[in-house]
């Protein structure tokens, strides 16, 4: 039997957005499974409640069998571990997103040297998302569902 080619899409997703969604569903033809992974970030704290941003995550992905959502704490390279990935799937809107996703995935290399970080620039219709903003306006009262693949 063949070893399964996992990898994990990890990331605060507060709020999961089309743009996290676009590079899911562009990785699924790399690898057999992608766990979408929801981080507990010790520097932030949520707008959305963990619990239900994975069911929202879930319900884009129902009909998508090669995608599953953990919830996890601790460093990304082992959650990567422990859920048996050799790959972190990253997007890249710009440069700026460049330089901070490198650091980490020399951190990552660092705690755990068989992981191998794939980055995909993000599609550029949806560029211009990012969850801050889309938090942003949803505190205010602003309508946010053209950002999101499923409603609030």
């Amino acid at each position: 039997m063949s070893e399964i080619l996992r990898a994990i899409f990890p990331g605060s997703f507060d709020p999961f957005t089309k743009g996290h969604y676009d590079i899911v569903m562009r990785s699924i033809p790399l690898f057999d499974e992608i766990v979408v992974a929801i981080g507990q970030n010790t520097t932030k704290s949520r707008y959305f409640p963990i619990a239900s941003m994975k069911e929202k995550i879930l319900e884009s992905f129902h009909k998508v069998p090669k995608v599953r959502v953990e919830v996890f704490n601790g460093l990304t390279a082992d959650f990567a571990r422990t859920v048996d990935a050799r790959y972190i799937i990253r997007g890249l809107r710009n440069t700026t997103d460049f330089e901070y996703e490198n650091t980490i995935s020399q951190a990552n290399k660092h705690v755990s040297p068989g992981l191998e970080t794939m980055f995909l620039i993000t599609s550029p219709h949806l560029a211009y998302i990012s969850s801050t903003i889309v938090r942003e306006l949803h505190k205010f009262g602003a309508n946010v569902d053209e950002f999101l693949p499923y409603k609030l």
